[in-house]
């Protein structure tokens, strides 16, 4: 997930909960890893194990060039994005676009397992399309290449992120295969992780999209699963806790400038799940200073949880 699951993201979600973190999809072109886009993506300092690095590209030895680098830059697992839906990375026969070549798919996998001694593991969709739906047969070359692990979002390409995610075709590739298989797509709630993972017979869920603006979804699914008992939603307080740490900790990994800018998108997602704040959210994303939206933030939520408290 470029753009969401930077350092200081992943690192919250595994204090609250994730099993396994995934960074930003990072190019196998290392020629381009000295932007200050990159070398951010490729920042792991801190990082509580493993360290998985998703990769992405269609060149089956600058993949392999790539998983190299990243494992002697101290990368514990390497992902290899084919799951990717986005026109700008499938022009360049990247994500998902690989699944249309079943040879390049054999080829690149076959190149990364054998180019590190660490776990590789593979994000792929159901197909190229509805009537591609090729996921089994991928899945199957994965495991023969030594993949250790596969995730499987349960749309197309082509589907994007439209319409709903179908569980037959993970389901079906679960029974070909022996190795764990994770399923992913629309698991927004601890109810449907359950419903999923009964459903199809996966290993684990995957979460995506629905972490975004509530990280604390990893806890829910995780205490669900282990004892059978929901979790409370959390309180105003303690969501506030959350987004001003969340908030601080990306001032602190971007700077002031780049910062403030890719709170904005953070801030809004948590607002998003808060009721009557369309109005504080287009305020927000004017500020231009990180204390100033650090001070914001604590006060909107201040002034929420007094109301709350008279009103009770």
């Amino acid at each position: 997930m470029a753009g969401v699951t930077d350092r200081p993201f992943r690192q919250l979600c595994r204090q609250l909960g994730a099993g396994l973190v995934v960074s930003e999809m990072v190019t196998s072109d290392t020629r381009l890893w000295n932007s200050r886009k990159s070398r951010l993506r490729l920042d792991h300092g801190g990082e509580a194990a493993p360290i998985s690095v998703q990769i992405a590209g269609g060149d089956p030895e600058m993949m392999a060039q790539a998983a190299r680098e990243n494992v002697r830059r101290g990368a514990q697992i390497i992902d290899i994005n084919m799951g990717c839906p986005a026109k700008k990375v499938c022009k360049k026969a990247a994500g998902s676009a690989l699944l249309r070549d079943e040879k390049l798919v054999a080829d690149i996998l076959q190149a990364v397992v054998q180019s590190v001694s660490v776990p590789v593991t593979l994000k792929i969709r159901t197909g190229w399309c509805t009537d591609s739906r090729n996921g089994v047969t991928v899945a199957q070359m994965a495991e023969d290449a030594g993949i250790a692990a596969l995730a499987v979002h349960g749309r197309t390409r082509a589907c994007g992120y439209h319409g709903q995610a179908e569980f037959d075709t993970i389901a079906d590739i679960v029974s070909r295969v022996a190795i764990p298989v994770f399923a992913n797509g629309d698991i927004t709630s601890a109810d449907r992780a359950r419903e999923v993972l009964n459903y199809t017979g996966a290993a684990a869920v995957m979460i995506g999209r629905a972490a975004q603006g509530r990280p604390w979804i990893f806890r829910e699914i995780a205490h669900y699963l282990a004892t059978g008992e929901r979790l409370p939603e959390p309180t105003l307080d303690e969501v506030r806790k959350i987004l001003l740490t969340h908030l601080g900790e990306l001032h602190r990994f971007y700077g002031e400038v780049m910062g403030v800018r890719i709170a904005r998108k953070h801030v809004g997602w948590y607002l998003k799940t808060l009721a009557d704040s369309e109005s504080f959210r287009k305020t927000f994303f004017q500020i231009e200073s990180a204390e100033v939206q650090h001070a914001s933030v604590h006060e909107w939520f201040e002034r929420r949880i007094t109301r709350g408290a008279q009103a009770a």
